[in-house]
């Protein structure tokens, strides 16, 4: 009886958990959004300098060498053009994606800074949509499963290895 209710308890918890999964996600992309606009105008500014200067972005990246801050700035802008064009690809599929299509690209949802401002700004919510309860379900019935799997695994070196004939 105890191991049922352990189990309906986990069940539970995975439905709360996984019903919050769309409006985090919703979270996530607009603070993507809002990443994806700041690094556009650091992008913008580069590449308006290196063409003042009547150079291509790689050419001008290419002739900041010879100072330690320099190389350290070449890098720093390297790092910021491959993270730029990595969330804009990333903006554009979860925008483009419903909340079961973001379940699915979930990996695209790895960006740190960004998870870590959507955390701050999300707030729990009881999800009164069919996308919130089809998650809920997953979650219930997952939860459900997986504690009812580990409390027999646990169980399992107490019980008896052999029981006696019923009778009838």
């Amino acid at each position: 009886m105890i191991l049922r209710v352990l189990a309906l308890i986990g069940g539970l918890l995975g439905g709360a958990s996984a019903s919050q999964f769309p409006e985090f996600s919703q979270q996530y992309t607009q603070r993507l959004g809002g990443a994806v606009d700041a690094l556009a105008e650091v992008v913008k500014d580069f590449d308006a300098s290196a063409t003042a200067a009547g150079l291509s972005r790689a050419e001008a990246l290419a002739q900041m060498q010879g100072t330690p801050f320099l190389e350290r700035r070449q890098a720093d802008m390297t790092r910021t053009f491959q993270r730029y064009d990595q969330l804009r690809a990333d903006l554009k599929v979860l925008t483009d994606a419903g909340p079961f299509m973001r379940a699915y690209y979930g990996a695209r949802m790895t960006d740190g800074d960004v998870a870590r401002a959507a955390m701050q700004a999300y707030q729990p919510a009881l999800p009164l949509n069919f996308a919130g309860a089809v998650f809920a379900l997953t979650g219930f019935f997952a939860g459900l499963i997986g504690v009812s799997i580990l409390l027999r695994l646990l169980a399992w070196p107490f019980s008896r290895r052999s029981r006696p004939p019923r009778r009838a």
